[in-house]
């Protein structure tokens, strides 16, 4: 696939770079640009990233940043069988734990939010950071959700992390959950609160509490764009 003139493969961070230090240097090139389109792409264009993610692993397969990427990649167009395949490489390559949550994730996506809640009480999520505990807290409730069992998943997000006033990368989420669990249940007042203070936790756009928000106000917004939409307003 082709690799834009700008991308050098330095911009990897250098953890990447030196598991890449094991391959002979023009292919390590290779990969890490490779690797660096995945990134770019991952959001976005994620068939194309997946696309990416397949020449670094066909180049590095025994590399456990590629083998990473490969399964973010994966995971990012519902592949989640093979998804899970690569988080598992990675992890016993390396030891970490890290990816945790996404393994356990991806068993929801493979229809088995059972075996995601039992995955939540393994000692490994002890030895995740905050931020991964947390990841894994929105996971179980995600899977309490598939079982519906929908109180269970509220009770599963109230914790410290959700209560603290402070804004942490994975309050707007955390909130956000908590608000959408809380609307399936019937609690509608206390839902609108808590869309709000994710609305507020989120200042990098990663949610659409504002739409739910205005959602729940009943306000309308209307494409000036639309022609359909000028003529209902005259």
């Amino acid at each position: 696939m082709p690799i834009p003139e700008d991308v050098t493969g330095e911009e990897i961070d250098r953890d990447v770079r030196q598991e890449l230090m094991s391959l002979p240097k023009t292919l390590a090139e290779d990969v890490a640009k490779n690797l660096v389109m995945v990134a770019r792409l991952l959001d976005e264009e994620p068939e194309q990233a997946y696309g990416y993610a397949k020449v670094a692993l066909r180049l590095a397969s025994r590399v456990p940043a590629v083998r990473e990427a490969a399964g973010f990649a994966a995971y990012g167009v519902e592949k989640y069988a093979e998804a899970l395949a690569e988080f598992r490489a990675a992890r016993r390559m390396t030891g970490s734990q890290h990816l945790w949550p996404v393994m356990a994730d991806c068993e929801r996506g493979l229809g088995r939010p059972e075996k995601a809640l039992a995955m939540a009480g393994e000692p490994a999520v002890q030895k995740l950071d905050k931020a991964g505990q947390v990841e894994m807290r929105l996971v179980a409730a995600g899977a309490r959700r598939d079982m519906g069992q929908a109180d269970a998943a509220v009770v599963t997000l109230q914790s410290p992390e959700l209560a603290s006033s402070s804004v942490q990368p994975w309050s707007a989420r955390l909130r956000y959950a908590y608000a959408d669990a809380l609307l399936e249940v019937g609690r509608k007042d206390e839902a609108r609160d808590w869309f709000a203070k994710a609305l507020e936790a989120d200042q990098s756009g990663s949610t659409d509490a504002s739409d739910r928000l205005a959602e729940l106000d009943g306000v309308e917004f209307v494409d000036a764009f639309d022609p359909a939409a000028d003529e209902e307003t005259q």
